[in-house]
């Protein structure tokens, strides 16, 4: 089978790390050959952090050539239109509604970029738009928003349900599994309304 790369991008303190450990936990339970770049980037709060998955048959190499990313997870809506280069031509991007400014808007030296949903599409790109934080509010932590994504993403995945909830529960903390797994649940769930929407 073809490889399928996956690049997943946001800042630091939104839960990449976790979203990408996850992802190659559910490649692993599966059964398909993986590789993973580490985090880069500033992985304190605020910096940009990105990392690659890439999973198939057999994979050679961690990283993603530019243009040939199948999926673009984005926790942060700038930081998704960033990396949309690296995405193939019939990608599609998974599309946080959640916003954070860089220092150099805060300052005033920059202006951040308006209509980014409307930008990609017009590019010719799926783009999925999710409104992770206000729906993992209502389940009562906004921390499972990475979790909630997962959830979208996986339903273009060749991976069973109960591997992704398996590998939640291996790699998630006990203390927040409940929330996580809801929030993967319902993420999953709103894939009808999401594709509608576009």
């Amino acid at each position: 089978m073809a490889t399928t790369n996956i690049l997943i991008c946001g800042v630091g303190g939104q839960g990449l790390v976790l979203s990408t450990t996850i992802i190659s936990e559910v490649c692993f339970i599966e059964g398909y050959d993986l590789k993973t770049s580490d985090v880069i980037g500033l992985s304190q709060r605020g910096g940009k952090v990105w990392g690659h998955v890439r999973f198939g048959e057999k994979v050679y190499s961690a990283s993603i050539p530019q243009g040939e990313a199948d999926y673009i997870l984005a926790l942060e809506q700038l930081e998704g239109l960033r990396w949309l280069p690296m995405l193939r031509p019939e990608g599609k991007v998974i599309l946080s509604e959640e916003i954070i400014y860089p220092n150099r808007v805060l300052l005033e030296k920059e202006e951040y970029p308006q209509d980014i949903k409307e930008t990609m599409k017009s590019k010719g790109y799926q783009v999925y738009d999710v409104n992770s934080k206000e729906a993992c509010r209502a389940l009562g932590n906004i921390k499972a928003s990475n979790t909630y994504l997962l959830g979208v993403l996986s339903t273009f995945l060749p991976f069973k349900e109960e591997s992704w909830l398996e590998a939640i529960k291996t790699t998630v903390s006990p203390k927040i599994l409940p929330v996580n797994l809801a929030a993967f649940k319902a993420g999953r769930g709103v894939y009808t309304l999401t594709q509608a929407s576009n």
